[in-house]
């Protein structure tokens, strides 16, 4: 925990101003910090960050922060002050190796990161017409030199007109067979953009070892990648995802076991550590197939546990944060109408405890960065316990 921090956890009976008064600090400031509102509603179980005032910060941070077009510009303002990058979402790319605009512009993003002195970052996607990460545009790509070189030429000119400062390249679902031809992709792309003043980083499946079996992992070259590359991401999220059964997005076991092995591939200062700023609510029993969770904001998740007046737990071995609570909804069974019945929820989200817990692991490691999937939703708290554990890497 750094120095002029704490986080405290409530307890029944406590209040903002109760709380307030045992730490000599301001209710106000507890409110806004976590984004309480009137009248000031608390769950047992919630986890506050409290400013006390001091701040000493670990060492600089690379961190990014990956938004759509759409993102609220409210929101991008205030979250920009704390970015080293701005890695805009998406541009994708065509067969003959044509680039792909997002469908909404993406210039007042660029004004605005520059204007605060984050950097922004394209990010290049192999989507496909229905959004899906496509290995058949990948291998038709990365296996033709020429359109690997149209491509990149592209980037460049895209780069030099709108003021973009890098590249992030996020292929997924690489075929194995392509493995060694994605890599000299990225060693391409890299290499063409130092020479034009920019950088280069790629989002990396989060494996726990060179021989990983599995469609996600067998594309990716650990060590090959972290030497093309400038840095590196870790996807260290979506253990818990939207058609899965319940569980952390980023349970720190999990995460750990990623991070001790990449280290043993690439440099740690290469290595930027994946962070979920999401949750997500499972109705339950979860049936394979079938159950499909809502993805929720980290306040949202909170706002239900008032709401429904459960208690939030804590996960000691995952260290995240859940709860479950049941509502009568509409249900159908097989032909009937549908019918009111109180169905089970389970939700994991992430709080001030959970986000601590990947920082010092960041510190532990000694990792160059972390980034953020995705920062469409404004979590205070996060942004002001990242900003007492480091200085930002502008």
């Amino acid at each position: 925990m750094p120095e002029g921090t704490a986080i405290y956890v409530v307890q029944q009976g406590d209040t903002v101003d109760s709380i307030a008064a045992l730490y000599g600090v301001n209710a106000r400031a507890i409110a806004q910090d976590n984004q309480i509102v009137y009248p000031y509603e608390l769950a047992v179980g919630q986890a506050l960050f409290i400013d006390l005032g001091i701040r000493q910060p670990y060492r600089s941070l690379r961190v990014t922060g990956y938004a759509y077009p759409y993102i609220h510009e409210t929101v991008l303002a205030d979250t920009l002050p704390y970015l080293s990058e701005l890695a805009i979402f998406s541009y994708g790319f065509t067969i003959d190796g044509a680039l792909v605009p997002p469908m909404l512009p993406d210039d007042w993003m660029i004004a605005l990161a520059l204007q605060y002195g984050t950097a922004p970052i394209l990010t290049l996607t192999p989507l496909d017409e229905q959004g899906r990460f496509s290995n058949y545009l990948i291998h038709n790509v990365v296996q033709n030199p020429e359109t690997v070189s149209i491509l990149i030429g592209n980037l460049l000119e895209t780069m030099g007109q709108k003021g973009y400062q890098g590249v992030d390249i996020d292929f997924e679902y690489i075929l194995a067979e392509d493995r060694d031809a994605f890599t000299d992709f990225v060693r391409r792309v890299a290499e063409q953009m130092r020479e034009n003043g920019y950088h280069t980083s790629v989002a990396l499946a989060p494996k726990t070892s060179a021989d990983q079996q599995g469609l996600l992992y067998e594309g990716k070259d650990y060590r090959a990648l972290g030497e093309a590359a400038d840095h590196v991401l870790l996807m260290t999220y979506e253990w818990g995802y939207t058609y899965g059964p319940p569980m952390a997005v980023a349970p720190l076991n999990q995460v750990r076991r990623v991070v001790e092995y990449a280290v043993t591939e690439i440099p740690a200062e290469k290595i930027d550590l994946g962070i979920p700023n999401y949750g997500y609510d499972w109705p339950l029993p979860f049936v394979r197939g079938e159950t499909k969770a809502t993805p929720i904001g980290n306040i949202q998740a909170v706002r239900i546990a008032i709401e429904q007046g459960v208690a939030i737990q804590f996960d000691s071995l995952a260290q995240s944060p859940f709860f479950t609570y049941r509502q009568v909804e509409q249900v159908r069974e097989g032909d009937y109408e549908a019918v009111n019945a109180y169905v089970e929820h389970e939700v994991w989200f992430e709080d001030v405890r959970s986000l601590q817990e990947k920082f010092d692991l960041i510190r532990e490691f000694g990792l160059g960065g972390c980034g953020y999937w995705q920062i469409m939703r404004w979590f205070a708290a996060n942004w002001k316990l990242l900003y007492k554990n480091f200085y930002i890497d502008k």
